[in-house]
Formats: C-alpha cells, sequence, structure tokens
C-alpha cells in the first residue's frame, strides 16, 4: 500500500491574486464598519500557500474564516478565462457565503466609491 503525497499548490496567476486582493480589502472594509472584536490580520502574498498570512487587512474571525473558504473558491475555479462571479453559470459558493458575499461587495464598493476609490470602477468593468 503506497500512501499518496497531496499534490503542491500551483503558484496564483496575476488575475488570480488580483481577484483574491480585491475580495480581501473588500471584506476588511466591511468588517471594520459592521463588526466589533477581535481582529486578526490578513495578507494576500504571491505564494499559494500563504495567501492568508498575518499582517496586511485586520477582520474579525468570522470574516477570515469567510476568506479562507472564498480563496479556496477562487482557486479551484474550473473556468478558464473565469468570468465575473455575478455573471459565471456555475455557483461555487454555498448559498449562505453567496448572499454574503454580494452583501460585502455592494457595501463595501459603494464605501469605497463614496470615499474616492475611483480606481476600483477598473475592476468593476474589466
Amino acid at each position: 500500500m503506497t500512501m499518496t503525497q497531496p499534490e503542491p499548490a500551483k503558484p496564483l496567476t496575476r488575475r488570480e491574486r488580483k481577484d483574491i486582493q480585491v475580495l480581501v480589502r473588500f471584506t476588511a472594509v466591511h468588517c471594520q464598519v459592521h463588526h466589533a472584536g477581535a481582529k486578526s490580520g490578513v495578507a494576500v502574498s504571491n505564494d499559494a500557500d500563504a495567501v492568508l498570512a498575518p499582517g496586511h487587512c485586520m477582520v474579525c474571525a468570522d470574516c477570515h474564516a469567510f476568506l479562507t473558504y472564498a480563496i479556496e473558491r477562487r482557486r479551484h475555479c474550473p473556468l478558464n478565462p473565469k468570468p465575473a462571479c455575478k455573471h459565471c453559470p456555475v455557483h461555487c459558493y454555498r448559498a449562505d457565503y453567496r448572499q454574503q458575499v454580494r452583501t460585502i461587495m455592494r457595501f463595501s464598493g459603494r464605501h469605497l466609491l463614496l470615499r474616492g476609490r475611483f480606481d476600483l470602477l477598473w475592476h468593476y468593468f474589466f
């Protein structure tokens, strides 16, 4: 009986890193406004194994769990090229997480645009 080694994680593509960074940034904004309590750091790096290393954005435990789930889903998206999630025919997220990501994106997008972050429009349209 042979034991198989787990397949090493492939490096994140530029598009995957960008999508994850936007997701982390939006989740951190939503968490900062809506959730009180202890927060831990989240950083997005180029290394697939260190996507959620401490340091960059501060989020609560619930948001950290959501980000872990969402990043794992993004990394294993079966579609290439990946469409925007709202236009995707395959729903990767469970129903409760799908509603949570809608809420986060809707709030944080509006919140950041009202505070002058017009560079995020680029991500929305492209």
